[in-house]
């Protein structure tokens, strides 16, 4: 097998990567210019992340420091190639704190699980999010409410009936009640995102045969009504689908690009972020088919700011562009 070598800056040293040496932790490190070009370069050689991190431990960093500096300066140069490709820029995110691979979360009031995380597309299934009774309490406030699921008419930034919509839903203003404060102040916890920054939790019901087709959640920047939706919190950042019951057939949420689906189990939930507007975040996904039963979840839209009261006559707007063809 072919033994390949990577330079440090740290020292000057050449470590084999096959079979590293060790040597002492260093006690002051500074992450140098020199230091973030080198790591770029051997990403672009093709040296995988965890051969890179190996090699700076190897060389006498800090374990914490390294992962720190080679996360933040690819996420720096992958942003600037991005926007020399003509991207919008990436903002912050809602972000679960997954740091050391944790199969719960506390969340103050309840311990969530995590049954799955994805770099990329960013995405979390967790488990445990809500009890069955809390699914159950809010089916029965929202069951009276529903109403046909319309979209954001990005043309002009109003609402619209969506063909490849299909179910009813409506929405609850944030804090409306105590189990909806509740439930808001647990995601919070869960994806350190303020409460403010999120739209009214959403209840949607989708009978057999309704499906919600491939679409993204964030607002088209190249579409004309998109400056008006944004003056309300900016652009949508992550989004988060709790479902509330267990369909007896179908109604998974699909992830055409990574060729993943989630299965609608009551209690659980998926998460997602996308820090800028484009499909690269990978993004994509629908709301498979139900073949038998009903399905019913819950949706939280996270945007980049506060985001400024509810929608005209309490009816939610839901993005629904697809992907171009």
């Amino acid at each position: 097998m072919a033994r390949r070598r990577i330079a440090l800056p740290l020292s000057g040293t050449e470590y084999d990567t096959a079979m590293p040496s060790r040597t002492s932790a260093s006690s002051a490190q500074t992450v140098t210019p020199e230091l973030r070009r080198w790591i770029i370069e051997q990403a672009q050689a093709g040296y995988a992340a965890p051969v890179v991190l190996q090699s700076m431990r190897d060389a006498g960093w800090d374990e914490d420091v390294a992962a720190q500096a080679l996360e933040t300066t690819l996420q720096e140069h992958l942003n600037d190639l991005a926007m020399q490709q003509g991207q919008p820029a990436a903002v912050p995110v809602p972000e679960p704190q997954l740091d050391e691979s944790p199969a719960q979360v506390d969340c103050g009031d309840r311990t969530v699980h995590v049954l799955l995380a994805m770099a990329q597309p960013r995405l979390v299934v967790f488990g445990n999010l809500l009890s069955p009774e809390e699914c159950d309490a809010l089916i029965a406030d929202a069951a009276p409410r529903m109403a046909r699921s319309l979209t954001v008419a990005t043309q002009t930034g109003g609402e619209e009936v969506n063909d490849d919509r299909t179910s009813d839903g409506m929405f609850f203003q944030r804090a409306q009640s105590p189990l909806i404060q509740r439930i808001e102040e647990r995601i919070a916890r869960l994806l350190n995102w303020p409460i403010e920054n999120g739209e009214g939790l959403q209840v949607l019901h989708y009978r057999p045969g309704a499906e919600y087709k491939p679409h993204y959640d964030y607002f088209d920047p190249d579409e004309p009504g998109t400056a008006t939706i944004l003056r309300r919190g900016g652009q949508r950042v992550g989004t988060l689908v709790i479902y509330l019951n267990t369909p007896e057939k179908g109604g998974g949420t699909t992830f055409p690009d990574v060729h993943m689906e989630v299965a609608p189990q009551r209690g659980n939930a998926v998460f997602f972020s996308y820090e800028r507007p484009h499909p690269s975040t990978r993004t994509l996904h629908g709301g498979a088919p139900v073949i038998a039963g009903d399905k019913w979840i819950a949706t939280k839209w996270l945007r980049e700011r506060e985001f400024e009261g509810g929608f005209h006559n309490e009816v939610h707007l839901a993005i629904g562009w697809a992907k171009s063809a």
